[in-house]
Formats: structure tokens, sequence, C-alpha cells
């Protein structure tokens, strides 16, 4: 298998592997999108220039295309008024005859019990730029309402849909990280299952002197770490990941301890 395709069919066993965040509607009354993948193998050519989110976007398109009650009706929908983009509808397909709203989202969150008073304020991304909270309600506020504006409305009609018989729902997938103290916490309002690892800082690397680290390049972030990279020692890994923190940005590692164990876990540039 080429090198490309096998690191395309890696990813698309991690995205599957992927828990969503909470189930059902326990979060904002919001209806995770539920699907049970049959085949884990992947036959597509994605372009590897696309940003990770849209990446993913083909993922999802591949596993929605696969199943036979399951019809794509439109992806990436720019509903626009007067040539200004008032945003867009990730897609609308048919699910045993119910047309579906579906917005896809695949994120990285980091418990700080510092920012907010919830479990769901707590979860901030690797940089510190973005929330859970943030993106859920951009989600309640802006992307879902979107589908009852006029111009989508009438977007519908020209493909033989009425706004009223849509649902909504969104496939929120992913990966939850926790300070290393807290690695064993199960969550209240999340899916315990989403937690995926721990994150620690420069004070704390120390504790991990006689083991080995990987960085992997962001679209390797979904996958499950395996042995067979090229790990880097206690100094080496230091030094490689100076150029990171200097620039304010948290990398994704995999660490190997000595007893063979691989984990994977944030190294963030803040306290």
């Amino acid at each position: 298998m080429h090198q490309k395709n096998k690191d395309t069919q890696k990813r698309y066993e991690g995205f599957l592997q992927t828990n969503c965040l909470w189930k059902n509607d326990a979060v904002y009354n919001l209806s995770q999108f539920e699907i049970v993948t049959k085949s884990t193998k992947i036959d597509i050519d994605i372009d590897e220039k696309l940003r990770l989110g849209k990446y993913i976007e083909r993922f999802v398109s591949y596993q929605l295309e696969q199943e036979i009650n399951l019809s794509i009706i439109s992806e990436n929908i720019q509903i626009q008024k007067e040539k200004i983009t008032l945003g867009e509808l990730d897609c609308i397909l048919l699910q045993d005859k119910q047309p579906i709203h579906l917005e896809v989202i695949y994120k990285f969150y980091l418990y700080d019990n510092t920012v907010g008073t919830s479990e769901i304020e707590h979860f901030i991304g690797p940089n510190r730029k973005d929330s859970l909270i943030e993106k859920l309600d951009k989600l309640k506020e802006k992307q879902l309402p979107l589908l009852y504006s006029t111009e989508c409305i009438n977007y519908l009609e020209t493909i033989n849909l009425k706004v009223e018989k849509i649902k909504q729902q969104v496939y929120f997938k992913g990966q939850l990280f926790m300070p290393l103290s807290k690695i064993n916490t199960d969550l209240k309002t999340l899916n315990s299952d989403a937690i995926t690892g721990f994150y620690i800082n420069q004070k704390e690397l120390d504790l991990f002197k006689n083991d080995k680290f990987f960085i992997p390049v962001k679209k390797d972030w979904i996958i499950k770490p395996h042995k067979n990279v090229n790990w880097l020692s206690f100094d080496d890994f230091k030094k490689a990941t100076n150029q990171y923190l200097e620039r304010k940005f948290s990398p994704l590692c995999w660490l190997k301890l000595n007893n063979g164990e691989i984990k994977k876990f944030f190294f963030v540039w803040w306290p």
C-alpha cells in the first residue's frame, strides 16, 4: 500500500475510534448523530493540503456514503444574501427518509478548572484561544439557526425540502485531555470515554526524563499512537519542542514509557 494511502487509513480508523463528546442530547439539547460503521476500510484520495477540519469532513462524507439507509443530499452549502455569505450548512442528508441538517465538528480540548464554573466551561483549546462553551454557543446561536433564515428556506425549496420537516443534529467528536493529576476523573455531563490522555507543562516534563517521545504532524493527532515511529530521547524532545513553546503553540505528543506503554499528551506552553 502506498504511504499516503496507509496514512489515510490510519487517520480514518482514528476518526472512527474517536468518541462523541456527549451522548444523546445531554449538552444544550443538541442531539448527537448516531451511526455504527461496519467497515473501517477507506478508499478515497484526500488532498493533504486541507486543514484538519476539512480533512475530517471528507471522512464523514465517506462514512455516510457507505450506509445503505442514508443518502447525502448536499454538502458545504453556502447560504448567501446579496452576495454576502451568511454561513454554511455542513450537510443535509436523508436517513431512513428523514431529512437531517448535520453539523460536523472534531475538536481537542483540555480541562482547566481555573476557567469558568462548570464542567463544560472548564474545557479549552490547547492554546487557550478557544473553548468548548464558545463552540457550543456558536452552534446554538449561529450555525443551527441559519437553517431557518429566509435565504436558507429559499435554498431548501430548490431541493424540494421544507424546513419544518428537517431535524437538526450534530456529529461532535473530540479528544479530551485532563491534567496529569486528574487523568482518572469521571465526567458528569460529557462523555468520559472521550478522555484520551493528559497534558503537562515544562515543570512537569522532568517526571518523564527516562522515557521516549514523538511529535506527530497535526493530521496524525487523530490516530491511535503506535510504536513504529522514530522516538526521541528526553533531551532531543526538549530541544524539538522549544520552537513550539516560543510560538505559544501546544503540540500533541506521544509518550513511550519504560514498560512499553504508549500514551497521548499535550505539552502546553502555559503554566
